[in-house]
């Protein structure tokens, strides 16, 4: 498991961004973590650094956003399962057609439909530590979200240099 800290909503969006450039159709993000936790500010980033035509906005009552690029067909699928009550409600959402690789996927709430999630995925549980404070645990499974997480930190290694 790699930590991650960020110290504000600018700081988490631009994890994000440098997140959103490496994503690929087949890729899943899952995010856990409070109500505040910065959860949806990190998909904004994601939503920047992926070059989506519409900014991404929390789905709460659409529970599913779709969002394009402008240069590459691959879509982008941005689902809250805050409001789902049961695992299974998320077959209602066509969960099946959303992760049969033809996109990459945003989860936040991911632990509410953990059942039906691919077993290969990039982890992301924030823990509030202050107002503005974030850790961020990221735990990749399976060799694709592997190199991502390992490109992600390249990323932001070299923009620390």
């Amino acid at each position: 498991m790699i930590l991650l800290r960020s110290n504000s909503p600018a700081a988490t969006s631009r994890l994000g961004r440098k997140l959103g450039a490496l994503l690929t159709a087949g890729d899943v993000v899952c995010l856990s973590g409070g109500l505040g936790a910065g959860k949806t500010c990190l998909c904004r980033g994601i939503g920047v650094g992926y070059g989506a035509q519409t900014q991404l906005t929390s789905p709460s009552y659409n529970l599913v956003h779709e969002h394009r690029r402008a240069q590459y067909e691959t879509r982008l699928y941005h689902l809250d399962c805050y409001r789902l009550g049961n695992p299974q409600a998320a077959q209602s959402l066509g969960i099946d057609d959303i992760l049969d690789g033809s996109g990459a996927v945003i989860i936040e709430w991911a632990e509410r439909i953990e059942p039906f999630l691919p077993s290969e995925r990039l982890w992301i549980d924030f823990d509030i530590r202050g107002e503005s404070r974030r850790d961020l645990h990221c735990q990749a499974m399976g060799d694709r979200h592997i190199s991502l997480l390992a490109d992600f930190l390249r990323a932001l290694e070299s923009d620390a240099a």
